[in-house]
């Protein structure tokens, strides 16, 4: 694919979305814009960050020590 194709999948993919948000209602587009972790699903709003509710704690431990999984 060349440049102006990916340019043009992702115009339309814009678009798409943008077509979805019309079909709802005002409370329903709101609440579909707001960002949202990609894990649990709750709002991430302003000032998230900091913690990575998926991380494994005790993996990332063995990992470290060279240990294979």
């Amino acid at each position: 694919m060349k440049a102006r194709d990916y340019l043009w999948c992702a115009l339309n993919l814009m678009l798409d979305r943008e077509e979805e948000l019309a079909r709802l209602c005002p409370s329903c587009r709101a609440r579909a814009e707001e960002e949202r972790c990609p894990i649990c699903g709750a709002p991430t709003g302003e000032a998230w960050g900091g913690e990575n509710p998926a991380f494994d704690e005790a993996r990332f431990e063995r990992l470290k020590r060279g240990e294979r999984m």
